[in-house]
């Protein structure tokens, strides 16, 4: 059972971090590529940690996991932030290649 859990939770991570890569290939705004790159992928990361702490099962390893989860929690959409406002104190354009 707990390997069909492992599975899952990988599968949903690897579908997440999927998710994030075509975001950041498909969209042309900055701070949407900074979105998909960040939200996607922090919930990816989780899973496939997730995954790891359920195939382990031990409790230094859950310990571990639930550390790394909180951690991309709070550093990603902090670093997402700090980006963001780089690139718009700089006052350069986010979006060179945006058809008008």
């Amino acid at each position: 059972m707990t390997s069909v859990l492992a599975s899952i939770a990988l599968l949903i991570g690897g579908f997440f971090s999927l998710v994030a890569a075509f975001g950041v290939f498909r969209f042309r705004d900055f701070y949407t590529r900074i979105h998909a790159a960040t939200k996607a992928t922090s919930f990816g990361v989780g899973f496939s940690a997730l995954a790891a702490a359920i195939a382990f099962n031990e409790p230094a390893i859950w310990g571990k996991t639930v550390l790394v989860i909180i951690f991309l929690f709070i550093t990603l959409p902090i670093g997402a932030h700090l980006l963001g406002r780089a690139v718009r104190s700089r006052d350069s354009s986010p979006t060179p290649n945006q058809d008008k």
